[in-house]
């Protein structure tokens, strides 16, 4: 099947050739769905705080991280595109002569363009027209819009259709304006500072503009550093080739392009589960790159992510206590045994079906050693408000047990109604706000790539070059490479929540400074 040049290129990926086998059988048997037992709920999976519990869990995590290593992880390689699509859309169809202030099909466009002046890049935006030999108000007086949207999205202009979401100017400040990633920076000041007073953030970016990531911290750190009296220490990371995947045509044969190489494409976002193996911390936020408010709104996101640490504090505590009795020489007790256990099913919210409090000793001891030795994340959970996306569910595995997990519409086999069903009941909404634990109770850490479900990948077809393909992806980083963490699901308030999406949710309210 393979040719010697074929070998070569594998070699040059480091991807073995047993694991492009492997893609390729994945192609022709496909993967099996998810089988969802029932939506996590509050009180059945999801838990709901109170205000003391809240005061509570923030104090806990002011104190835990006193003597940890925290970090923020933020993967930030996927471009803008999608943010522009109805602006693209637009100048495909627009003549220049249609009044788009009273015509529905452009309410979309007429509200970004009517409000250019509040989004952070306008000045930018006109200072580049001039430059251009173009004057803004004369085009945009003479509805010669797609001239302004071709100076806002080309490489001739500040080239945003291309630029990945965080080198995007998102907020308006009196005297500047700030980018997705300088809001990333000035948020984790808030509570990602580690014992030494350092802010840990790594940024997951395309190879192609790593030297523009690398800029404007280079431009920022030090004065951000100097205003939040902290020392940022900031670092990047590329998608590793070896985490690529296969194309092949609709026969399942390797796709090759016109040199006659085989086509590979990034393995989507699970692929940075090497990324995140390779980080040495104690403690790990995890937050979309998009998803950042102007200061006047960021108490409340502060007050929660510093929630979801106080309680991945409390159970990773916990968890260790228990682990360091049942390594240790003194015989665990009855009692201990029916409370580690009634934990792992009540709290860490996994049901083995084959285990019991009438079970042998040895087999529970195994069992619980086995569950609770796992890296573990909390992950906050907003009220469902019909956002597409993930949700958290209890999910039955191929060994029959259930577990908490976080799943996609991707994963459910639409052609089986009580299933589709069972997706549509779900109360909440995965925003991707996660806090990880990821050594083991004696220091060490662990290997994260031992703790995913390799089954859960997904096939997608795609084309190049007029020809059609099939292209595949990793199992999602919150999804399948995270499938055997413990997981603890918290319900978080919807203002936590503020992706930009499309470049009209920045006229939001919650994105004006």
């Amino acid at each position: 099947m393979f040719t010697d040049k074929d070998l070569a290129q594998f070699k040059e990926k480091n991807i073995p050739e047993q694991i492009i086998v492997k893609q390729i059988n994945n192609f022709k048997k496909g993967f099996p769905f998810l089988k969802i037992a029932k939506a996590a709920t509050i009180d059945d999976g999801i838990i709901k705080l109170d205000d003391t519990s809240v005061s509570r869990f923030v104090s806990l995590y002011d104190n835990y991280v006193e003597t940890k290593k925290v970090l923020k992880f933020v993967p930030a390689s996927g471009a803008a595109s999608r943010m522009f699509k109805d602006l693209y859309s637009f100048k495909e169809k627009y003549d220049g002569n249609e009044d788009i202030e009273n015509n529905k099909d452009y309410k979309k466009i007429y509200d970004f363009l009517f409000h250019l002046d509040y989004f952070a890049f306008f000045h930018e935006l006109r200072e580049s027209m001039s430059q251009n030999g173009f004057d803004f108000d004369n085009e945009f007086t003479n509805k010669r819009y797609v001239n302004i949207l071709n100076a806002l999205l080309s490489d001739k202009g500040l080239n945003y259709g291309s630029l990945p979401k965080g080198l995007i100017k998102f907020h308006k400040y009196k005297n500047y304006q700030r980018t997705a990633v300088e809001e990333h920076l000035v948020e984790s000041s808030f509570y990602c500072v580690s014992s030494d007073n350092r802010v840990r953030i790594h940024f997951t970016v395309s190879p192609e503009y790593l030297k523009k990531f690398e800029e404007i911290i280079e431009n920022i750190r030090f004065r951000y550093g100097k205003k939040y009296n902290v020392k940022f220490e900031v670092a990047f990371s590329t998608q590793k080739p070896s985490t690529d995947t296969i194309s092949v045509d609709l026969n399942n044969n390797p796709f090759r392009n016109k040199d006659g190489s085989i086509l590979f494409r990034p393995g989507g976002h699970g692929a940075l589960i090497e990324n995140l193996n390779e980080l040495n911390v104690d403690i790990i936020f995890i937050k979309n790159i998009d998803n950042v408010v102007p200061d006047r709104f960021k108490q409340k996101t502060v007050t929660y992510k510093k929630v979801l640490g106080g309680i991945l504090a409390h159970y990773t505590e916990k968890i260790f206590d228990f682990l360091k009795k049942l390594n240790s020489k003194r015989s665990v007790n009855e009692k201990q045994i029916a409370e580690i256990f009634h934990f792992i099913e009540k709290e860490l919210c996994v049901i083995n079906n084959s285990i019991n409090l009438e079970s042998s000793r040895e087999v529970m001891m195994e069992y619980f050693i086995k569950i609770l030795n796992r890296p573990i994340r909390v992950c906050g959970m907003v009220k469902n408000e019909g956002e597409p996306g993930g949700g958290p569910f209890w999910v039955i595995g191929s060994d029959k047990n259930i577990s908490l997990q976080i799943v996609e519409s991707s994963q459910i086999n639409i052609n089986n109604p009580p299933q589709v069903k069972i997706f549509q009941t779900a109360t909440h909404f995965n925003p991707v706000d996660i806090v990880c634990s990821v050594k083991d109770y004696k220091g060490n850490k662990f290997d994260l790539r031992q703790f995913t479900d390799p089954k859960t990948g997904f096939i997608s077809q795609k084309s190049k070059d007029g020809k059609e393909l099939k292209a595949l992806e990793l199992p999602g980083l919150w999804n399948g490479s995270m499938a055997n963490w413990n997981t603890i699901f918290v319900e978080v308030p919807l203002i936590t929540f503020n992706p930009v999406k499309t470049i009209n949710d920045l006229l939001r309210e919650e994105h004006k400074c």
